[in-house]
């Protein structure tokens, strides 16, 4: 059973704080947050990307970028990450936490998975394809979970 969910990005302002924010509506019981492997610290979420998650109902006003750190992933009880170069990254960082460690698009692609691209200083457009990927790979979590 799952309490704790911790959402990691790089950069904790476009698309972790986003995901966060979706999980934390679907599953209103669970415990979510966010961090990043190279967090803007104390940045608010990218203009951009606020805009879609408000457009969208969440409230992301605020969210303050964080440092991913080794007590945080111990603490979770699942992390999720958008791709597998982050994946490592956590690896490195507790390797302990590797097995509790996925994608957050692992049920995208028809169960094949897939990574999560970063928007940021992207198009408009790019933001959106993001917003909509989150929100696909949100929705197979939360049935799951």
């Amino acid at each position: 059973m799952f309490h704790h969910i911790l959402v990691v990005c790089t950069g904790n302002i476009c698309r972790s704080p986003v995901a966060a924010a979706m999980l934390a509506r679907a599953l209103p019981a669970l415990r979510v947050e966010s961090a990043g492997l190279g967090a803007l610290v104390g940045y608010g979420v990218e203009p951009t990307a606020r805009a879609l998650a408000e457009a969208d109902g969440l409230d992301v006003a605020d969210h303050q970028g964080r440092q991913l750190t080794a007590e945080m992933l111990q603490a979770a009880d699942l992390i999720l990450v958008m791709s597998e170069g982050q994946r490592h990254a956590v690896a490195d960082l507790a390797p302990e936490a590797l097995g509790k460690t996925m994608l957050l698009g692992r049920w995208l692609d028809g169960g094949k998975g897939r990574e999560i691209p970063d928007p940021y200083r992207k198009s408009p457009q790019a933001f959106e394809h993001v917003h909509q990927l989150l929100h696909q790979a949100v929705v197979r979590w939360a049935t799951r979970l």
